[in-house]
């Protein structure tokens, strides 16, 4: 490429470093706006094809839409109904191929629908599940089946009235860690990552753009790219408009989806999907090992898009919902947390939120006058790594990138457990004879500790404890790990920890949430300043409320 590659190596190699802003370089191939999933799989693609990048992200990583999803890696059976066999398609491949890249936080999961026969008829519905087994082809995932709920373990929590029910797979995904592994694998192979930086001004020219970036500290920079790709999320067209001075060809329907978190409503392993009268449905999940979550309402979201809440409304439906199959009905009074996020949908003049496809647009404007602009419209976190794929393909020409596509077949960071476990056979039980091993290197940690971190890190857990745990700040919280997330992964505040790098924080009680907040404040000072330059190593805003 013509652009120098980013200087300045960190201490240590694949740190998320406090550098002062003047280290980092200012000149790149690409600058990506957007710290999302797909701006943060973009560069990820970009920078492991030898492309000089500039991730930037106005907030924490993940921080918006991407942590605030069902955390799903699906297909979209319902999708079916609304004839996007070309985007369920394509999910359905990816999500064998996601799997197989990091064991550790994505693993298969069992869906249970049970049949209200005032709903669909169960012809419909073992059509739909025949072509979602056959749409794509299946390594790691079992096929679909009919099960009696009179004698299943998964019909125990529901009313007498469901019978029957069918089964299929899908898979689970920590979401919020998936961006910031993301980020990591693009650090680790050059890229320069800004959290906590805005762009102010983008001035587009001849060869390239000029861009002015300003921290949540009010610090200025200023730095240039060949190209720049708009990866902005809920915010793409405004960008665009207010930030890019250039006139939006396209438009989002912007659709807020929220959900509620309950304390455990059933024992075994499997989800529920539940079809409503509305014709939507909604899905009941293991989470957390202690809760159940519920969601996702779909709502016209008419506010600022970084103010996106539940309202009353929505927790009385998705309790209304969920009472209609579960024998102990859900009140709202169950509710102990709830998160609101809102959807970038392409805008295909559908009147209903739901219908509106999930699909995506990639917008490449060429024009040979100006340096090239790439923006992303739409999408869902299932089919975030084809996106960047394309993304990157449509951008060799403009930038003469020479080398292939490389993150089909490539394992995000902690993903690789052959060191462990020897050669991989199946994601799930992979990730089984991982724990075991780390527990058999690693006796001295408790059952539920190791269970989880191995969760959280994968193989990349050894650095971690290497050291040891360090004094416990709160329970199940050590010092280790905040230091290891602040290093590694970009974690500047408490929430960033608690609510995005983990979920600890639905564990804890105020005071000792608090109590986290106050060490990362002594430990970490000022949080808004934060710049990582890392290489050559081998959550709309989620709002939070808790009762």
């Amino acid at each position: 490429m013509n652009a120098p590659r980013p200087s300045g190596r960190p201490a240590h190699a694949g740190t998320a470093s406090d550098a002062a802003p003047s280290t980092a370089p200012d000149t790149f191939d690409v600058l990506v706006v957007g710290g999302g999933i797909n701006g943060a799989g973009i560069a990820r693609d970009l920078a492991g094809r030898g492309v000089s990048v500039l991730l930037c992200e106005k907030d924490d990583l993940a921080s918006h839409t991407s942590s605030s999803s069902t955390k799903l890696i699906h297909g979209g059976l319902r999708y079916l109904e609304y004839y996007e066999f070309s985007l369920v398609r394509k999910a359905l491949a990816e999500r064998e191929v996601l799997l197989k890249g990091a064991p550790h936080i994505m693993w298969p999961l069992r869906f249970v629908m049970p049949h209200d026969p005032g709903m669909r008829p169960a012809w419909m519905i073992r059509a739909g599940l025949f072509l979602y087994d056959h749409l794509a082809k299946r390594e790691v995932l079992p096929g679909s089946r009919t099960i009696d709920l009179r004698t299943h373990a998964a019909g125990k929590p529901l009313k007498r009235v469901f019978k029957t029910g069918f089964v299929y797979s899908d898979g689970w995904v920590n979401d919020a860690r998936l961006v910031v592994l993301n980020a990591m694998d693009a650090a680790e192979h050059g890229a320069t990552v800004l959290t906590r930086w805005r762009v102010v001004d983008a001035e587009r020219g001849a060869d390239r753009w000029r861009v002015q970036l300003q921290s949540s500290a009010g610090e200025r920079r200023s730095v240039t790219a060949r190209a720049l790709v708009n990866a902005a999320g809920p915010w793409t067209a405004q960008f665009l408009s207010e930030h890019a001075h250039v006139p939006q060809a396209k438009s989002l329907r912007l659709v807020k989806g929220s959900h509620i978190v309950v304390k455990k409503l059933f024992d075994h392993d499997h989800a529920y999907i539940f079809q409503n009268p509305d014709k939507r449905i909604i899905f009941a999940i293991p989470y957390e090992d202690d809760f159940t979550l519920i969601g996702t309402t779909d709502v016209e979201h008419t506010g600022a898009v970084g103010e996106a809440r539940i309202d009353e409304s929505e927790i009385a439906y998705l309790c209304e919902q969920a009472s209609r199959y579960f024998e102990k009905a859900v009140v709202p009074a169950d509710v102990v947390w709830s998160y609101s996020g809102v959807r970038p949908l392409l805008d295909d003049d559908s009147g209903d939120p739901s219908a509106v496809t999930r699909d995506y647009l990639l917008d490449l404007d060429t024009d040979a006058a100006q340096a090239p602009l790439l923006s992303v419209w739409g999408g869902k976190i299932t089919t975030f790594r084809k996106l960047a794929e394309e993304a990157a393909d449509l951008l060799a020409g403009p930038l003469g990138i020479t080398r292939p596509a490389w993150t089909h077949g490539a394992s995000l960071p902690g993903g690789d457990l052959s060191a462990w476990i020897g050669k991989a056979a199946k994601p799930d039980t992979d990730f089984t004879r991982f724990v075991q091993a780390l527990a058999l290197r690693h006796p001295e940690l408790p059952a539920a500790l190791c269970h989880r971190l191995a969760r959280g890190y994968g193989a990349r857990v050894e650095p971690l404890l290497a050291g040891g745990l360090g004094a416990q700040v709160a329970p199940g919280v050590y010092e280790a790990e905040l230091d290891y997330l602040h290093d590694h992964e970009w974690a500047r505040t408490a929430d960033d920890v608690l609510w995005r790098r983990t979920k600890l924080g639905l564990h804890l009680a105020p005071e000792q949430r608090q109590a986290v907040a106050v060490w990362c404040e002594a430990r970490w000072g000022d949080p808004l300043t934060a710049i990582a330059t890392p290489q050559d190593t081998t959550n709309t805003k989620t709002e939070i409320s808790w009762n």
